[in-house]
Order: structure tokens, then sequence, then C-alpha cells
């Protein structure tokens, strides 16, 4: 007798999981290396980690540690160790986030079979929660890129599961490893792991066993452990002397506490992000997670998933208060109802690609309300409740078809014309013969799951670089709340607070377009944003969103005797930086950080570091008026003019590079 018939499952359950994570793979690792350095500002972080432990450590931008990345560096870590095994390219690096994908999925998939009971009746919802999430467009481009949401995504989903397995008995174990795995989140992206922490304290303390003081306690152990596995790293931060680590990146006081506080903390929330630059759509409101780019990366069963959610708590309603369902309900409906909502309304920095922690829970959400509805689909209420979400589905798959009219223009109306079918059929459920039942369940799961299935692997063919990417193809973007003439998944001229300039009258010694292989291509992130001719970005290498390959000539006289400094070159903003630090192997400082606008250095530093010969040539022109209206250090714009009035200048393939090792002009 084989284990699965021992477990009372079907003796293709196993099998079917087997193929369901295999198409995932698949479709992570398909062409993987056609992106390159994806987002070459997190690559360049993570080979400067397989370089040096220190700067592993600290997350900084280059193995020499000048300043760390905006971020803590939980996220960079399988990478860097991923370059430090198998050598620094684009597999090394982005393969880690795929499997993060793959395993995700399969977390998924056990936490919707434990929530049902784990009967035969357990296994297709499973399966079809796992493959709603592998075929969500945004998880699909996040799990094939080097952000940290990747890791943020899998550990928040991991606590998830915990959470449900706390539930079912008195013991403090399973709440104590959802605690660590949330804080563990902090480490990757900050405080946005900590949005379902309310949620989840909530769900425990109404569902778990036990009196509640003993629920209060062991939820005290769970709390006490996400502040162990999130605080250890700020606390030795902390205990390291500022001079003998990396600035931190994003801060205008060199403190990590500031960074999750504000850059990546209120600022998030209420747009004053001190040094940031602000929501650049101005489209915060309810509509946001229906608009015309996230609609397309998220939100396919987003609606169904709110009717399920309804319609699985109505029916769960008189269940005991432990109940393992109205639980996963909870937990599951909680994190998308909260997530949703922050990120419906935060007024500062918010792209596309966050909505991929929203993936889980829809996901979850359609495979356990289609569960509960199918188990009652005698009853002409619960068909009915079906036959409502697939028929929604279908049009809602119509109208996000419709943003994209020459991309499959045949998709669209056969999605419309078989969920619609599918759910007249759903509805009368009661009068079909068995074959005819099967055979409408799985025209409903293919009518919902084959818009989004195909902006995946459309997501999937196409190389993606830059720190703004989207999934899918082309959308017409224009609407309520959408600045028009915005090319999708780049950013055409200067954002809110930056200068429009003609090439060259950037920071001086700008000689033009720093444009290049990671350079945004209208109809869909497939590049990054880099500066070009009046983008006010333009001059040197690569700009605020993208970095740019330098010409061989550049690299090869950063490569030249590099080894008698500390760093081979200098750029202000870590995505110019990032280009000329993959493109020659050697640390590059990033000037004033990513956004070119940290005190990091000051001038005085600055001037004292050339004047010790620890940095060979300064590249000009990359990010004009960094600064602007963000309040954040002139200090990178003060270094330039210093540089510029100070050292000799050539002009190399288009960049201009100052030898700050020659004598002052």
């Amino acid at each position: 007798m084989t284990a699965a018939a021992r477990d009372g499952d079907p003796v293709w359950a196993r099998p079917a999981l087997g193929v369901l994570l295999a198409a995932t793979a698949a479709l992570y690792l398909w062409g993987l290396g056609a992106s390159g350095w994806a987002n070459a500002f997190y690559a360049a972080a993570a080979q400067a980690g397989s370089e040096s432990w220190s700067a592993f450590f600290f997350g900084a931008s280059d193995a020499a540690g000048a300043i760390t990345v905006d971020k803590t560096p939980g996220a960079l870590w399988p990478m860097a160790l991923s370059a430090r095994l198998f050598g620094v390219n684009s597999w090394s690096l982005l393969v880690p986030q795929a499997l993060m994908g793959v395993g995700t999925v399969a977390l998924l998939h056990a936490a919707v079979r434990r929530s049902l009971g784990r009967t035969p009746g357990s296994v297709v919802p499973a399966l079809l929660a796992g493959a709603a999430l592998a075929v969500t467009p945004v998880a699909a481009l996040m799990f094939r890129f080097d952000n940290p949401d990747a890791l943020l995504v899998l550990l928040l989903t991991a606590a998830a599961y915990a959470l449900l397995r706390a539930r079912e008995d008195a013991r403090a174990r399973w709440v104590v490893v959802c605690g660590a795995l949330v804080g563990a989140g902090f480490l990757a992206k900050m405080l946005q792991a900590f949005l379902v922490v309310p949620v989840f304290a909530a769900v425990y303390l109404a569902v778990a066993p036990g009196g509640l003081r003993g629920r209060v306690v062991r939820l005290l152990a769970g709390g006490a452990a996400l502040v162990a596995a999130a605080g250890w790293w700020v606390a030795a931060v902390a205990l390291v002397p500022a001079g003998s680590r990396p600035y931190i990146g994003g801060s205008q006081h060199d403190s990590v506490l500031e960074l999750a506080l504000g850059y990546n903390g209120l600022g998030r929330l209420n747009g004053a992000e001190t040094g940031g630059l602000g929501n650049l759509d101005g489209d915060a409101g309810w509509a946001r997670m229906f608009g015309p780019v996230i609609g397309g990366q998220v939100a396919w069963l987003l609606p169904a998933a709110l009717l399920l959610l309804a319609a699985g708590l109505w029916a769960v309603r008189r269940a005991p208060r432990t109940d393992a369902l109205r639980a996963a309900f909870l937990v599951w409906g909680g994190w998308l109802l909260v997530t949703g909502a922050v990120f419906s309304f935060m007024r500062g920095i918010f792209h596309e690609y966050y909505t991929v922690a929203l993936a889980p829970p829809i996901a979850a959400l359609t495979g356990l309300g289609a569960a509960v509805l199918w188990e009652r689909r005698r009853s002409p209420a619960a068909a009915g409740v079906l036959a409502v979400a697939v028929a929604g589905t279908a049009v809602w798959s119509f109208v996000l078809l419709g943003r994209s009219p020459g991309w499959l223009p045949w998709l669209r109306p056969l999605v419309l014309a078989a969920g619609l079918c599918a759910a007249a059929a759903l509805a009368a459920l009661h009068l079909l013969p068995r074959r005819a039942v099967a055979a409408a369940s799985f025209a409903a799961v293919a009518a919902c799951l084959a818009g989004p299935s195909a902006y995946a692997v459309e997501t999937a063919g196409t190389p993606h670089t830059g720190s703004i990417v989207t999934a899918g193809p082309a959308v017409a973007r224009d609407g309520p709340g959408r600045r028009s003439g915005r090319p999708p998944g780049g950013m055409r001229g200067a954002p809110p607070g930056l200068p429009r300039n003609r090439p060259g009258t950037g920071f001086p010694g700008a000689p033009g377009s720093g444009r290049g292989p990671a350079d945004g291509v209208a109809g869909g992130q497939r590049g990054g944003a880099a500066g070009g001719p009046g983008d006010g970005m333009g001059g040197g290498m690569g700009g605020l969103l993208g970095a740019a390959t330098p010409d061989a000539q550049v690299t090869a006289l950063l490569r030249a005797d590099a080894s008698s400094y500390t760093w081979a070159a200098a750029a202000v903003g870590s995505n110019s930086a990032a280009g000329l630090q993959l493109a020659s192997g050697r640390p590059v400082m990033a000037v004033g950080g990513f956004n070119g606008t940290d005190p990091a250095p000051t001038l005085a530093e600055f001037q004292r570091l050339v004047a010790q010969r620890k940095v060979r040539y300064f590249v000009g022109g990359a990010m004009p008026g960094a600064r602007g209206g963000s309040g954040g250090s002139d200090a990178a714009e003060r270094i330039a003019r210093w540089v510029a009035a100070s050292f000799p200048s050539r002009t190399v393939a288009g960049t201009t590079l100052y030898d700050l090792t020659a004598g002052r002009v």
C-alpha cells in the first residue's frame, strides 16, 4: 500500500502536486538568464557580499563598504551565498528567487490542504490554490527577479502556515515559529513584513485552543521570537561604531531605525520620505488595486477571492471557535484586506510589483472558497455564488485583457464565452449528469486561470531589468488617477522634484545620454528607466532607476591598476555605480546612495578619501538635481561640483571620467 493510500489520498494526489511544482519551476526558471542582472542595484550588493563578509553582513553596495542598500540585507544573503558558490552571474543571483517561488507554492498547497482536513476532497482545492499563485503575473515576475519581495512572500506564507499549525494544540512552538518567520521577513523588507502582525495576533487569540490567559502567554512568546528574529541584526549594527561599518543607505543620520521607521516606514504611508521622491502616480485610493496596470499584475482573481471570503465565513459561521476552516479564512482574508488597504491608500513610494504580497492570500481564498461551495453545490445558494464568482472573473478578465487590445486578441472573447458558459452550468449543477459536472468545473477553472496564465507566460518570456518592473504585456495606463504619457514600466521625464534637463546640463561634465542595455522600453518594463536625452537623468552611467552597461573602454580603465585603490570609481546614485561595478568587478562608491540624497560621504569625507588616493575616478553626469524637493542631503551635488572644478576630465565612449589621482586643475 502506498503512502498516499494510507493517508486516504487518491493515488494521483502526489503526482499531481509534483506536476504543479515542476510546472512552477519551469515557468520561473525558463529563460531566466535573459534578464541579465535584473535589478542591478541589488545584484551589485550581492556581488559585494560574495567578495566581502563585512559587505555581506551589512548589505553594502560595494565590497569596500561605503554605503548599504536602502533595505535590511536579508534578501541579499541567499544571492550572495549562491554567488560565492557558483560565481557572480545572472543565474546564480536569480535561481534562488525562482526556488523561493516553488517553495511558496508548495507551502500554500500544504496550508490549504491542512485547513480542509487533508481529506480526498481537499486535493483539488489545494492544487487550485497553488496553481492560482504560480500563474499570478506579478509572482511570475518577482520570483524571476532579484528584489527582496520573493523572500518576503516566502517567509510570510511560511508564517501563515505556522500560525494555522499553532491552532491545532495548546503548545507554543508553532506560535514561536510564526513570530520568528515574520521577524525574518523584516530582515528581507523591513516594516512591510509587519502588516500581517495585527491580523495574525488577533486570529490566534480568537481561534487558538485553551484559555485566554494561556493564549496570551503563547502569543507573547511568539512576539518575543519576532522581536529577536527582527532585532538581532539591528542591535548588532548599533553596536558597531559608525566608522567601522558602511553608512546606512536611505537614512539621513546613519541609522537603521530611522531607515525602518522613516524612509521605509511611515514615509511610505504619508509620502514624507526624507530623501525619497514620493509617489509618482498620485493614484492612491480604493480603486488602485484594480487600476490600469496593477489590475493585470495581481487582481485577476481578486473580486472572486473577496466574494469567496464572504461566502466561506458565512458557511462556517456556526462552527466551533477553534474550527480550522474558519481560522484559515480569517488568516488569509485578514492578510488580504489589511495589506490591500495599506497598498491602496499609501501615499509614499509605491510600485506595482509590491502587490506580489497579495498573491498568496488571493490564491488561498480562491481554493478554500471553491472547496466550501463545491461541497455544498447541491444548494442553489452555493451553486449560485460559485456561478457568480466564475462569471465575474470571466468578465473581469475580459476587461483586463482589453487593456492590451493588440496582444492575443483571440483570448479575450474565448475567456468570456467559456467563463459565462461554465457559470451557467454551475448554476444548474443539480440538473447535470456527472460527466457534465466534471466538464463544467474544468471549464470554470480554465476560464478563470487563462488570462493570468497567459500574462505569466508572457512575463517569463520577456527580459526585465531596472528598478521598476511590471508583468505582462503593454497596457493603456491612462485613466483616473494616472498621468498620461508615461510609458508602461518606465518613467518619462523627471519625477516630481527633479528638474528636466537637456543632455550635458546636469552635474558638471555630463556629456549626454547614459542609455545602455538596461534602458526603458515602451510597451512594458523590459528594461529599466535609465536616463536619456531630455530625461533629466542623462549623462554618465545609467540614472535613478536603471543601470547602463559601460563601454569596454570604460571598463578597461576601471580595471587598470584597480588593486592600488579602495574604489575604482565613484558615481552619484546606486544604479549608476552598480552598472560600473558589475561590469568591472571592482568596488564603485555609490555617492549619496540610491537617490543620491544621502549625506554619504560628505564633501569633507570625500575630499579626505581623494587625498588618501583611495578613489581613482569620478564618473560625472549621472543624476542631475538629485536632491530636488525631497529634503535630502545635497552632499552628492556638492561633491560633483567640487570634482568638476578641481580635476581634469575626459570623455570615453560618451562617459565623462575625472581622474582623481591627477593634479588639481
